[in-house]
């Protein structure tokens, strides 16, 4: 990163603080470990939270080989000659990363836990060695898959230990994990994770506005409660300010289980999704909990690019660069499918919201333009397929009368002559 950039980094830091303050008052947030923190007030009954994947993976093993098919649909080298996240700090919100992965280690940065001891470098579960790979993992010889954002650094916050009783997480754990994050002035925090009651909660939403108004870009996976087809908010995805990400299939469909509502940003692949696991290797495995690091990861590389966006530019410019169901979005799938190379090849001028298409460019295919007169090859054309039609039911008609003649005199009886010798009709 040039100085300029370090710049612009520094002022985009600034004004993070200042934002924090604003929402804070004078109550800063401070840098101790959990059992300093303040828990941020979250009701009489904090809600509790699970992680938004539908799949586990086996531990350690060996890599898979191929690209896996959400890579091979974006040109990477083309994507990385634009920009590769160097510089810029993702937070991940989650059960943790596993340090032995040796394709996501060297992208880790600090990191701390708020239901263990183990500095938010293990994870017991894989859920958050898997979603920080889906960002930033590095190349590796022995495999096709690596990160969206193979520079960038990776922040492990453990707010949860998954099941386990003495270690799991809830709605307090995860708004102290982001007011973490923010003390520390990292540019993008993930969220893969959801409220199980579907029920906003005041303390997760004060935490999560701390980190909208310190001009952090939330992203935040919508949840797998979608295969019924109902349209219903999730939370924290649906929280104002936030960029809430489906999932979707090969075929830029919305994922069966994707949870479906107005408050759907973006999809991101989400099926079979390949990433690092614990103990090193790799797995597949479906959630929007790999969409929406899918979008941080686009979201780390426009980071770096444009160091002098703020957050709600960057989502601008990720919605309207999005391969679109129509010419706005939809309960399906937001504004569309992420076009990571589209999002940094565009306009260098940001916007600070998505716009509709206009209805000429609605849908996906342009329908071929009609002409009021035929030329004369149509015309000849028509003509040939006239004849030819005209031929064809000739032949048949002329081929089933000769059929019937024959059938006819098959079917006529046997008559005798005058010397009483019987002669047939037949042919």
């Amino acid at each position: 990163m040039g100085v300029n950039q370090h710049r612009l980094r520094s002022t985009r830091s600034v004004q993070r603080a200042f934002g924090v303050f604003a929402v804070l008052g004078l109550c800063a947030v401070g840098t101790a470990g959990p059992a300093a923190a303040a828990r941020p007030a979250s009701g009489a009954h904090p809600a509790d939270v699970r992680l938004s994947s539908t799949s586990e993976c086996k531990f350690g093993g060996k890599n898979i080989k191929s690209t896996p098919w959400s890579l091979q649909k974006v040109l990477l080298d083309e994507l990385w000659d634009q920009a590769t996240g160097e510089g810029v700090v993702v937070a991940v919100v989650d059960t943790g990363v596993d340090a032995d992965n040796p394709q996501i280690s060297p992208a880790l940065t600090g990191g701390e836990d708020f239901v263990g001891k183990t500095g938010g470098t293990e994870d017991q579960v894989g859920h958050g060695t898997r979603v920080a790979g889906i960002i930033a993992a590095r190349e590796a010889d022995d495999t096709g898959f690596s990160g969206l954002a193979k520079a960038a650094k990776i922040m492990p916050l453990r707010y949860t230990g998954g099941d386990d009783p003495d270690q799991k997480g809830d709605s307090g754990t995860m708004s102290e994990a982001i007011d973490h994050a923010v003390s520390k002035g990292v540019d993008i925090i993930n969220i893969s994770s959801d409220t199980a009651d579907k029920k906003p909660n005041t303390g997760l939403e004060a935490a999560v506005a701390r980190a909208v108004a310190a001009d952090i870009l939330v992203v935040v996976a919508a949840g797998n409660d979608g295969t019924d087809g109902k349209l219903e908010k999730t939370y924290p995805a649906a929280y104002p300010g936030v960029l809430a990400v489906g999932a979707s299939d090969r075929n830029n469909e919305r994922a069966e289980f994707s949870q479906k509502g107005r408050f759907v940003d973006l999809a991101a692949p989400g099926v079979g999704m390949v990433s690092t696991v614990p103990n090193g290797g790799q797995c597949t495995a479906d959630g929007t909990s790999f969409a929406a690091p899918y979008v941080a990861g686009v979201a780390a590389l426009m980071v770096e690019k444009y160091p002098e966006w703020d957050s709600q530019q960057i989502a601008a410019r990720l919605k309207q660069t999005a391969d679109r169901p129509g010419a706005g979005p939809d309960t399906q799938i937001g504004w569309g499918v992420v076009e990571p190379v589209a999002a940094l090849t565009g306009p260098d001028e940001p916007q600070s919201e998505a716009v509709p298409d206009k209805p000429e460019q609605v849908g996906h295919v342009n329908p071929m333009k009609l002409t009021v007169e035929e030329t004369p090859q149509e015309r000849a054309e028509r003509l040939a397929v006239y004849v030819f039609a005209t031929g064809t039911v000739l032949a048949l008609l002329i081929g089933g009368g000769a059929i019937a003649v024959r059938d006819h005199r098959r079917k006529q009886p046997a008559t005798a002559d005058s010397t009483g010798t019987t002669t047939s009709t037949r042919n």
